[in-house]
């Protein structure tokens, strides 16, 4: 049987798969360029802190004590 000028079932079913899938891949897409934007640079490249900024945040964590970071931050400006 036939409806609306020629289109059985299967032809309007697949008209909404193609278009379900279409918007799919849609949104694959946009989701990936995000990402990508989005992305930290890796860990060879440099990321703007000098080693003055590592020393204070490994002082600060309690990671080394108060006379070797004076130690170190002496060694940095030398």
């Amino acid at each position: 049987m036939m409806w609306w000028g020629g289109m059985d079932g299967w032809g309007w079913g697949m008209a909404i798969v193609h278009s379900v899938l279409w918007w799919v891949i849609l949104g694959i897409g946009i989701v990936l360029l995000v990402r990508l934007l989005r992305r930290e640079p890796p860990s060879g490249e440099p990321t703007g802190e000098t080693a003055l900024d590592i020393l204070r945040k490994r002082y600060a964590r309690g990671e080394i004590g108060k006379e070797e970071f004076e130690r170190m931050k002496r060694d940095i400006a030398a």
